[in-house]
């Protein structure tokens, strides 16, 4: 697997997560360790569902957006140098409802984010 390994590193590639009926990350020593899909032992608990529901409500909330809001959430994340989408920044948003780094971040950049 070693050869191939190196293929795809050439190739820009970094495969991570599942595949198939195998899954694989890249060890702190850079190489890819593939090993068989285990699949949950147990259901989820009530917290992980509704962490799960919070954040596909999330992801909704992103698709109905107005294009004009959407586009200020990626040009905030971008004017703010984030290591992070517009995306990333809107699921922050409704996740953790931190309005104080919001309001920053609209400062920052002079964009407008939420509603006044």
């Amino acid at each position: 697997m070693q050869a191939t390994d190196r293929r795809l590193f050439l190739l820009g590639l970094r495969p991570t997560g599942d595949l198939a009926d195998l899954t694989c990350y890249t060890s702190k020593r850079g190489r890819i360790v593939w090993f068989p899909k285990s699949p949950p032992q147990k259901p989820p608990s009530m917290a992980q569902i509704h962490q799960r529901n919070k954040f596909r409500a999330a992801a909704q909330a992103w698709r109905t957006l107005e294009p004009q809001i959407r586009a200020n959430w990626l040009a905030a994340a971008k004017k703010a140098s984030l290591f992070a989408t517009g995306y990333d920044l809107w699921i922050f948003w409704q996740l953790k409802r931190d309005t104080a780094a919001i309001r920053t971040i609209e400062r920052q950049t002079h964009l407008q984010l939420l509603p006044l």
